[in-house]
């Protein structure tokens, strides 16, 4: 059996790759960088996003397309088609951002924001979760059924270690350097739901090739629950034992949050829900005893990730504004970059968030000086 994965090598997708390479199946996997293939694992080299590369490879035909891609509306529009085409079965990464809120665990059934919302600025968006929907829409309005939506929640990993909104780029990279973690203390009250990039894998495998997968919706979620708050004793917890000593938090009101942390619907139509899920139709198809709970899952790839820690992009922009409330400096050593350097400084020192908005025809000035300055 032949698997095309678009986009493979994320949190998920390496676990997938794994996975359905130890099973004998034929991975074909995208990758922008080049990457050593091995064994019946090809990489190829190429953006998915690109028209005439995806033609290339759709050419072939695969028994199943994995999709990782994150699409605009109209681009998925233009591909939705020639991927169907290509497949016996297309399996679409979705979200389960994509419901509303629900008092009850959530079913593959319940309600999407998209219909129900009634937040008509909110509407006219093309946030992810409402694109997330248009797009499963334009599954099946194709007038087809070889294709499989599977809807994520938070998924964690090895290399990926959320906290509420923050990527570790924002709140465990600061940890690191001994500076404080800066997070919403109305998130860290809200009940979540975690799971392991390997499970969510599993779960994935276990509907590749099933015709009772066919037009069907999955999310491959942990029914466990916990608090945001939970999640940070882990992370705590874990970090005093590699540092010696327990990073400090300040837990921010919503407000003052959010004016550094530019993510408003995301935190309001999702990490201001409380999440729970109901997997029992994920578990028709997996063994519901081979999820791992998140405590271990959690306290496991953070141990692994502080083996090696690496990190891509820091917002310094960000960091200044946490550092301001926190009253603590980043040594210039960790920015690379004469004019990231002074934009630092600018922001750390004379700009707040509050400045931003209170003053902003001198805000507009002030934008128009630190863009050149990118």
């Amino acid at each position: 059996m032949k698997v095309l994965i678009l986009g493979g090598t994320g949190a998920i997708g390496k676990h997938l790759v794994e996975l359905l390479a130890s099973a004998g199946y034929e991975v074909c996997v995208t990758s922008r960088r080049s990457r050593v293939s091995e064994g019946n694992i090809e990489y190829l080299q190429g953006d998915a996003h690109d028209l005439g590369f995806l033609n290339s490879i759709l050419k072939q035909d695969w028994d199943a397309i994995v999709d990782f891609m994150i699409y605009s509306e109209a681009s998925f529009a233009m591909r939705v088609e020639r991927l169907l085409d290509a497949t016996t079965q297309y399996l679409y990464l979705s979200s389960a951002r994509v419901y509303a809120d629900s008092k009850q665990p959530i079913k593959e059934t319940s309600a999407r924001l998209l219909d129900v919302s009634n937040d008509t600025n909110y509407l006219k968006t093309h946030e992810y979760a409402l694109d997330k929907a248009r797009q499963e829409d334009a599954l099946r309005k194709s007038g087809r059924e070889n294709w499989t939506i599977i809807r994520p929640y938070i998924t964690y990993s090895e290399n990926r270690l959320q906290l509420g909104v923050l990527e570790k780029e924002e709140w465990l990279y600061r940890a690191l350097k001994g500076r404080t973690i800066v997070f919403s203390r109305d998130i860290c009250s809200k009940i979540t739901t975690l799971t392991y990039g390997l499970d969510v894998a599993k779960c994935m495998v276990a509907t590749i090739g099933k015709s009772e997968a066919m037009g069907q919706v999955f999310h491959p979620t942990a029914a466990e629950t916990c608090l945001w708050s939970e999640v940070l004793s882990i992370y705590l917890n874990e970090l005093e034992k590699y540092l010696g000593v327990k990073p400090q938090v300040l837990l921010q009101d919503l407000p003052a949050f959010m004016g550094w942390k530019k993510t408003e619907y995301q935190i309001k139509y999702d990490r201001l829900f409380d999440r729970k899920f109901d997997n029992s139709k994920i578990c028709e198809l997996v063994n519901r005893d081979s999820l791992i709970s998140y405590e271990p899952g959690l306290t496991s790839c953070v141990r692994a990730f502080l083996q090696n820690p690496s990190f891509s992009y820091i917002n310094w922009k960000a960091e200044a504004f946490n550092d301001r409330r926190t009253g603590e400096f980043a040594a210039l050593g960790e920015i690379r970059g004469i004019r990231t350097k002074i934009k630092y400084l600018i922001y750390r020192f004379l700009i707040s968030p509050e400045f931003q908005t209170n003053y902003a025809p001198v805000w507009r000035n002030c934008k128009s000086c630190l863009s050149k300055l990118k």
